[in-house]
């Protein structure tokens, strides 16, 4: 089973505040030219996306720098919605990260600079949230300067509780971009029983 996480993306899509809006104009209809084609005009942070390195490291790596494996791994999802405020500790298990893209079903919370950090230190691959925004700009720092992918806007996560499944998510090759629209989804192993 293939799940998508992803968000669809027109001028509905909601965007960070200050982010551009969504802009869909149509460029080419099949009775007068031939062939049909949308023109796009959007933030390389819009809809489900990835942050690069870039996006709050000076000097980091751009989308188009980061290695494809980072954007392909083993996923996990916690289902943290049941706090409030940001996401602490003491709501996540001790272990199991290394090497995983860890999923935050979070239902608009936010992670705290400490779960970043135990994250990072833990080894986990990418972090991603159902949220607009994995955190405040600490949070974005710490994961981001250890080269840590952060994928946001993701939907569809509580499908995956409980199942082993590998999750993708590639951006566009974006040369110098500091993010990138993704189609995440998951391919189930197994699901509970």
């Amino acid at each position: 089973m293939i799940v998508d996480l992803s968000v669809p993306i027109s001028e509905e899509t909601p965007v960070y505040p200050d982010d551009p809006p969504v802009g869909m104009k149509l460029w080419a209809v099949i009775d007068r030219d031939g062939y049909y084609m949308n023109a796009l005009k959007l933030g390389e942070h819009t809809g489900t996306h990835v942050d690069a390195p870039a996006h709050f490291v000076p000097g980091g790596k751009t989308v188009d720098e980061i290695p494809l494996e980072k954007f392909i791994g083993r996923g996990l999802v916690l289902d943290v919605r049941a706090g409030d405020g940001p996401v602490k500790l003491d709501e996540i298990p001790d272990s199991g990260y290394f090497d995983r893209i860890v999923l935050f079903l979070t239902g608009g919370r936010e992670l705290s600079p400490e779960v970043a950090l135990f994250l990072v230190a833990e080894g986990a691959k990418a972090v991603g949230t159902d949220a607009m925004s994995i955190g405040d700009d600490a949070v974005h720092k710490i994961l981001l300067s250890a080269e840590v992918p952060i994928f946001e806007n993701l939907t569809n996560l509580e499908v995956l509780l409980d199942m082993e499944f590998t999750f993708m998510a590639f951006p566009l090759k974006i040369e110098g971009g500091s993010g990138s629209p993704v189609r995440a989804v998951a391919v189930v192993h197994s699901e509970p029983e």
